[in-house]
């Protein structure tokens, strides 16, 4: 597998605009996003449907779980920034419903 490539900044702003622009924001170099669940148990429900998708693609967020609070954060660490990776992932995990 040929290693990801870091997006150039005209790159990612195109992705991140459109009707199909994932729902995150850029914060120091990854995207990141929060997404408050119904209950604690909805939260973990949702990091493993996360979970999940990261198997599948073998990309995996940075997550953090705070009661019903889950944060993401999302880098192509071999890439040295955002790639086309973090772009589908992120688009993957606005697909899920909370």
């Amino acid at each position: 597998m040929a290693r990801p490539i870091a997006l150039t900044d005209a790159e990612l702003a195109a992705a991140m605009a459109g009707p199909d622009a994932p729902d995150w924001v850029q914060v120091d170099g990854r995207l990141e996003k929060s997404v408050t669940c119904p209950s604690f148990a909805a939260a973990l429900d949702f990091v493993m449907a996360v979970g999940k998708l990261a198997e599948e693609a073998n990309h995996h967020p940075d997550i953090d779980i705070r009661w019903r609070t889950v944060s993401l954060a999302l880098v192509t660490h071999d890439a040295g920034g955002l790639s086309e990776l973090d772009i589908d992932m992120a688009r993957a995990i606005d697909a899920l419903t909370v």
